[in-house]
């Protein structure tokens, strides 16, 4: 069975600063698999060459199929959709006009409005809200709405990039109770995430990125456990928390 995906040394350069070296990484069906480390590791740089939004060298293939020859509407036609950190939600729209925008892919008459109710029926709170603007949304409101928006493209493959930063405590298990739900119904999951603690509790597999390369990786439940993790990203020993 072929990788759903499978990164091989990929480099990305900003000008002469090179963010990404020789990152490798596997992504099988129906995995979560996280990628944390410290701001600036080049997490986020790696999302956006994986999505076709920054060019880059070395492979790139999404299962079994070069990424390197579709742009990033033909990634997203193929069930690759990215969830930006900065959510990138516009703002003046309504929430269901910011949803539709999602499906913008999807062709199939009547296709957009069964996904909007799918949509609303895992988000509700999105559904109350549906016209108001998207900038009159709360922060946690704001990320089930990009959240929502990638899903009304019906991804197999879902780019998750710091789905936690800046809400509250209670907010984030349910963005992260919401992701384990999402692979429970067969959407593979690259997660990006800060709170390196929580991405190891629901992945299955991770990766630690450091100034642009992977400095260790295996099963989640074995890196939870590995000292130097623990030291550096999970606040010390859980057992002694």
């Amino acid at each position: 069975m072929s990788a759903m995906l499978e990164i091989t040394d990929l480099h990305v350069a900003y000008g002469r600063v090179e963010a990404v070296r020789g990152v490798s990484l596997s992504l099988q069906p129906g995995q979560i698999v996280s990628v944390i480390g410290p701001n600036g590791a080049g997490k986020t740089t790696l999302m956006a060459a994986a999505m076709g939004l920054l060019p880059s060298t070395g492979s790139l293939r999404f299962e079994g199929e070069d990424l390197r020859r579709l742009d990033v509407e033909a990634r997203v036609e193929r069930g690759m959709c990215l969830v930006p950190e900065g959510r990138e939600l516009f703002g003046t729209m309504s929430v269901q006009d910011n949803l539709l925008l999602g499906a913008y892919t999807r062709h199939r008459r009547g296709a957009p409005k069964q996904a909007l109710s799918s949509v609303f029926e895992r988000f509700p709170r999105l559904a109350e809200r549906r016209r108001q603007r998207a900038s009159t949304l709360s922060g946690g409101e704001r990320q089930m709405l990009a959240l929502g928006r990638a899903l009304m493209a019906m991804p197999r493959l879902l780019l998750l990039d710091e789905p936690s930063l800046g809400l509250a405590p209670l907010i984030v298990r349910d963005i992260l109770h919401i992701v384990r739900d999402l692979r429970a119904e067969g959407v593979s999951i690259l997660l990006v995430e800060q709170n390196a603690r929580a991405a190891l509790e629901i992945s299955d597999h991770g990766y630690v990125l450091e100034t642009g390369e992977v400095v260790v990786a295996g099963p989640s439940a074995t890196l939870a456990n590995d000292p130097r993790v623990q030291a550096i990203y999970l606040g010390g020993d859980p057992e002694t928390d």
